[in-house]
């Protein structure tokens, strides 16, 4: 069996020492005979598993003592839904940044719980950009504000944290978490998927300032209430125990590769890398993302000659690089360089980019 690199915006690529370690304990997890998928999620050996999960993740983004960690379930999708039941009561108003994608969905999504305000929004420049600052069309009366990091399919990414005042920001960081040190004070609530910096599909982390637990005051069921979860450290109903599991390993993976300024510092020689191979090729590729607003994380971009796609791809492919392919809103490619995707695998992706111009003229 022989591994490729794969550039999937996911699921995505995890760290092979994670798969590793995941595959020697597979049958028999930590000597106790039994795969940790086997056991009670409230016996003490997972318990004891699921505290070190959320003491790695604290010091890894330095997350102050008046932030609850949650492990959660139903994807980001769900979490469209549930923020705004539980940040905003009846009646009330949420600004939202829309530079992408899962910004609109997000909005749409919000709808049905909240009167949406869109604040600011690059569609008009079919996302090519982030909407300026100044242009801002902020409530200050709004329960929260609420953007999207990173935007996977349209490989835009914000570089700074957006100053919003003493409204709380909420941030979807699915596709960009863990991927350089964060200033956590800053926001009232971060989300994630799981799938794409943190480890398998299935699960979400949740980072919340605890005050705002406090806020639903509509009727909900007590599973769609962020405080009754975080009273239950995560466990009013049985949890996504592998994820959990496969969560910490890359917790402590992240930690043994130098932490999140190690990974910043890769992630930026990794995206300057394919960018500069794309920006220098005459033409023969392009990215239209305004470099300000280029993601570390996404790199979509295009042949000059849309009719040779098929065979990049096809080429590609039989040379070990998965997942090339753009999100079919948008055609083209796009690779994912997340934390897992090593300098290596870029290197090799730029050496087969310089090589398929060469043949194809």
């Amino acid at each position: 069996m022989s591994r490729v690199w794969n550039f999937s915006a996911g699921p995505a690529a995890l760290p092979q020492a994670v798969l590793e370690r995941a595959q020697r304990e597979l049958l028999d997890w930590n000597g106790c005979g039994a795969s940790v998928m086997e056991l009670s999620h409230r016996g003490k050996l997972f318990t004891g598993l699921a505290t070190q999960a959320e003491a790695d993740l604290r010091e890894l983004l330095a997350i102050p003592a008046d932030y609850a960690v949650l492990f959660l379930q139903g994807g980001a999708t769900q979490h469209f839904a549930q923020i705004p039941m539980n940040l905003a009561g009846e009646g009330d108003s949420a600004d939202y940044i829309v530079n992408g994608h899962w910004g609109e969905k997000a909005a749409s999504e919000a709808t049905s719980y909240v009167r949406v305000n869109v604040a600011a929004s690059s569609k008009a420049d079919h996302y090519l950009s982030l909407p300026a600052r100044d242009h801002w069309q902020l409530d200050p009366g709004a329960a929260y504000v609420h953007y999207t990091s990173n935007e996977t399919i349209h490989g835009v990414e914000y570089h700074d944290i957006p100053s919003v005042g003493e409204v709380p920001l909420v941030a979807d960081m699915s596709s960009n978490i863990l991927s350089e040190p964060l200033d956590i004070s800053r926001f009232g609530l971060i989300y994630a998927g799981a799938q794409k910096n943190i480890g398998p599909s299935g699960l979400v982390v949740m980072i919340v300032r605890r005050d705002l637990l406090q806020r639903a005051a509509r009727p909900m069921a007590r599973i769609f209430r962020y405080a009754e979860h975080a009273a239950n450290d995560s466990m009013l109903n049985t949890p996504n125990t592998w994820g959990w599991y496969l969560a910490g390993l890359t917790f402590q993976w992240l930690k043994q590769q130098g932490g999140l300024s190690a990974m910043a510092a890769r992630n930026r020689t990794k995206a300057e890398l394919l960018y500069r191979a794309i920006d220098e090729s005459g033409g023969y590729y392009r990215n239209p993302i305004d470099l300000a607003a280029r993601s570390r994380m996404n790199v979509p971009f295009t042949l000059h000659d849309n009719a040779l796609d098929a065979a990049f791809l096809q080429e590609s492919g039989a040379a070990g690089l998965l997942a090339l392919k753009g999100h079919k809103a948008l055609g083209g490619m796009r690779a994912s360089l997340y934390n897992a995707v090593p300098p290596e695998a870029v290197e090799a992706l730029v050496a087969f980019m310089r090589d398929f111009a060469a043949r194809h003229g």
